[in-house]
């Protein structure tokens, strides 16, 4: 994992623990004081809230004990866990940058691509100027390797 997805998982473990578990409690012991619990519809969404938060608060816990946190500053060559990659869509042109970062940390939206998915499995080991061809459920896609970057 990432310098910044650990401190990212951090941060979320945090404010759970800070805030959202107190505020669910409240919310608990508020829809209690309304009296029969077996019809009260405050009181189940808060139970449900408070499963929510202990269940990623485990989850967390357990991501983070377990976590190996590289620098990708350190690491330079061939794509591999953390490098910076920029791609060129062989078909339409359009060019997109990725981090390939673990799984707890991944998101697409960000451009932080999941280790585990198929255009990252593609790209391990490839360099700049390799062509990389990933087979996607919208059909087989080829890339252009343009840059590879580690920060």
């Amino acid at each position: 994992m990432t310098r910044a997805g650990f401190t990212a998982l951090d941060d979320e473990l945090k404010r759970l623990k800070s805030q959202e578990r107190p505020a669910v409690i409240r919310a608990i012991a508020e829809a209690r004081e309304h009296g029969d619990l077996s019809e009260n519809a405050e009181y189940h969404a808060a139970r449900e809230r408070q499963s929510f938060v202990e269940g990623r608060i485990s989850e967390l816990e357990a991501i983070l004990s377990l976590a190996e946190v590289i620098d990708p500053a350190r690491l330079n060559g061939a794509i591999k866990f953390g490098a910076t990659v920029t791609l060129v869509d062989e078909d339409s042109g359009d060019e997109r940058t990725y981090q390939i970062v673990g799984e707890a940390e991944a998101d697409i939206e960000r451009g932080l691509l999941n280790i585990k998915s198929p255009l990252a499995r593609a790209l391990i080991g490839k360099e700049e100027g390799d062509s990389v061809e990933v087979k996607t459920p919208g059909g087989e896609k080829s890339y252009e390797v343009l840059a590879v970057r580690f920060v």
